[in-house]
């Protein structure tokens, strides 16, 4: 029996962490598996972005990084709303 490679390929694929910032200079943390796609969504470009940067928009990716599964990735971002937001400016600035 051969695998199905569609799947195989979708769970290989990297997930990605990321922090926006938005028009009010809050920060806002989220998951995905396409960070561009996910940035049209939450500026409006594309439907179904999230509804707290909706009235907050435009928004702009100010960190990304990458994680082997959706389990460690949402943990990671657990981790990083977790943050106040002098210690989420911080891992920012150490991104750049």
């Amino acid at each position: 029996m051969q695998p199905d490679t569609e799947l195989t390929a979708e769970t290989t694929k990297p997930w990605f962490i990321y922090i926006l910032r938005c028009a009010d200079n809050s920060l806002y943390t989220g998951i995905t598996l396409d960070v561009d796609k996910r940035l049209n969504q939450h500026n409006g470009i594309n439907k179904n972005g999230a509804k707290y940067t909706k009235a907050r928009r435009p928004v702009q990716l100010v960190y990304q990084e990458t994680s082997h599964s959706r389990s460690a990735a949402c943990k990671r971002e657990y981790a990083i709303k977790s943050l106040c937001k002098s210690e989420k400016e911080s891992l920012i600035l150490a991104s750049l």
